[in-house]
């Protein structure tokens, strides 16, 4: 299917990417950044604009766990009083529910936190406060970030899941609620739900962004990243939250070398998937690009088994305090079978397990000096109808486990509006490189958001 543009389910052509003639809820963060500094737009009238989107559609959508609009209308008021530069002033911001904020209520997606009210924000908001962004509220997430399915729906097509855990965050930036929210990924939390909802998400080297004040599921994995309209967005975000303040420009463009990686699980990738990586591959080829299909080494085979045991034994010490200390009856009985499960891999299974993703980390190095990016599947199809599941993390598993940048990219839409797109991967640390060719990417094949 050649590209086509990104559609809302009433069949309204999506904004034009350079930001001309829209409606400011429908710019992108870096779009309004430059209109607010010129004095064209508000930050009031920004978030106003968004606050109006959130009341038209949340009812259906139900991207929101908690919402503070009156707050964050008063908060864009002082940013437009202010002379100082800010990276990010003015614009709106959603802040997955795993992620501690002090004026706001953080359940962490269960209810045997309902009400909680932490006493300090995490790293991540108070660094997003402090470049000038406007907090609007919590973006709806699965149970503590795992798989049970929340109430959102995708805002593409509301019969069809938004994805987990961070599905809130995803359908938000979508239905254009807000240019930007933060989620966070231990399987495939950021990645897969970035796909379903047709948004950029980019899921960082592990520890580039602070995990403090995030509740921890497998504390080596769990990797803070952001939902945006554009690579450009994500770059502009990272830049602020990351450690590396060269994220913050792009580099010299230059022709790159784009690896197909097609993964040892590609027989569980459907139709639409597969389709999707031919057209990919065969579009940037096209445009000058070089591509080629890299082989499969043996080391990288039991990366996703690997991941899901580390993934395991890790949040069975992240919830020795629900388990020991009461409250182990409030969790969902999903949540509770795993746990059950999890506390009986062995320090050994563990210790194993650790080595294979060593193994394995050499062996994408080596992939990894010979090309630039990996170009491979975002999710095993398109997005599952119905919400009683958020969809399978087995394309995603094993760049998180191995620690590694990831960026997902749509590039077009099927039949039912439902988007499809590709994932990039790049070594680790290297994440500016991966932008870099994911801008690209994004210019030459990209659906618009």
């Amino acid at each position: 299917m050649a590209s086509s543009p990104l559609h809302d389910r009433r069949g309204a052509r999506g904004p034009d990417r350079d930001g001309s003639a829209r409606a400011p809820a429908s710019l992108s963060a870096t779009e309004a950044l430059r209109q607010i500094t010129s004095g064209t737009l508000s930050s009031h009238e920004l978030v106003r604009a968004c606050a109006a989107r959130v009341a038209e559609r949340e009812e259906e959508v139900g991207a929101w766990e908690h919402l503070e609009l009156d707050r964050a209308l008063e908060t864009a008021r002082q940013r437009d009083r202010e002379s100082r530069p800010a990276p990010l002033r003015g614009i709106p911001v959603g802040i997955k529910d795993v992620i501690d904020t002090v004026d706001m209520p953080t359940s962490y997606g269960s209810a045997l936190y309902r009400g909680h009210t932490p006493r300090r924000d995490a790293a991540c908001v108070a660094l997003l406060r402090a470049a000038g962004a406007v907090i609007v509220g919590k973006t709806a997430c699965s149970e503590f970030a795992f798989s049970s399915p929340g109430r959102t729906a995708n805002p593409r097509n509301l019969a069809h899941t938004p994805g987990g855990s961070s599905g809130g965050s995803a359908a938000a930036v979508a239905d254009r609620m807000v240019p930007i929210a933060i989620g966070t990924q231990t399987a495939g939390s950021i990645i897969r739900p970035a796909a379903y909802c047709g948004v950029i998400g980019f899921k960082p080297t592990y520890g580039l962004i602070s995990r403090a004040g995030v509740f921890p599921f497998a504390e080596s994995l769990d990797t803070v990243g952001v939902f945006s309209r554009t690579v450009a967005d994500a770059r502009l975000v990272t830049s602020v939250l990351g450690r590396r303040p060269a994220l913050s420009s792009r580099g010299r463009a230059r022709r790159p070398r784009i690896g197909i990686y097609l993964t040892h699980d590609w027989e569980h990738a459907e139709g639409d998937t597969r389709e999707t990586i031919r057209d990919a591959a065969d579009r940037l080829a096209g445009a000058g690009v070089a591509v080629e299909r890299v082989p499969l080494p043996d080391a990288l085979a039991g990366v996703t088994e690997a991941q899901m045991t580390i993934m395991a034994f890790e949040a069975a010490q992240s919830f020795a305090h629900e388990r020991f200390a009461g409250g182990y009856a409030g969790l969902s009985p999903a949540l509770r079978e795993f746990l059950e499960a999890a506390a009986r891999r062995t320090p050994r299974e563990y210790d194993e397990s650790l080595k294979v993703v060593q193994r394995a980390s050499l062996a994408v190095d080596a992939l990894l000096a010979r090309h630039d990016v990996l170009l491979t599947p975002s999710t095993t199809g398109r997005a599952p109808a119905g919400l009683s599941s958020t969809g399978d993390p087995l394309f995603n598993r094993m760049w998180t486990a191995l620690g590694v940048p990831a960026i997902h990219v749509p590039t077009r839409i099927d039949s039912d509006g439902l988007p499809l797109g590709v994932q990039l991967v790049g070594a680790a640390g290297e994440d500016r490189k991966l932008l870099d060719v994911a801008e690209l990417v994004e210019e030459l094949i990209g659906c618009p958001p």
